[in-house]
């Protein structure tokens, strides 16, 4: 009985962290435009966040010198209309970042319409 083993055939390397990325194809068509976009999308995104904490902090600190129920109500209705309202404006200033960063990224095909 011959029995041969395949030497051939390599065990990938678990411990290479760009293994994953080399049989991915090159995404030139996005190019500068598309990264920097990206990052301004991203950039938005953090500053708002960061104010949200700093609402959050501030409310906990008024609620926790309230001196009554109702007063503690006021302070978290308050809240409330500001993060809405914010949200809101928010979710607008995204859609609009988005729609141009979709324009900028294919100019090409804007000019076909």
């Amino acid at each position: 009985m011959d029995r041969k083993t395949e030497t051939s055939k390599k065990t990938p390397d678990a411990f290479d962290p760009l293994a994953a990325f080399r049989p991915l194809t090159p995404v030139s068509w996005m190019g500068t435009t598309w990264f920097e976009n990206l990052a301004s999308l991203g950039n938005e995104i953090t500053s708002f966040v960061a104010e949200r904490i700093k609402e959050d902090v501030q409310t906990q600190h008024a609620l926790l010198h309230c001196k009554s129920i109702s007063e503690a109500q006021r302070v978290q209705a308050q809240f409330m209309q500001k993060a809405f309202d914010q949200y809101q404006v928010e979710t607008g200033k995204l859609i609009e970042m988005s729609g141009e960063m979709a324009v900028k990224a294919r100019p090409n095909q804007s000019s076909k319409n």
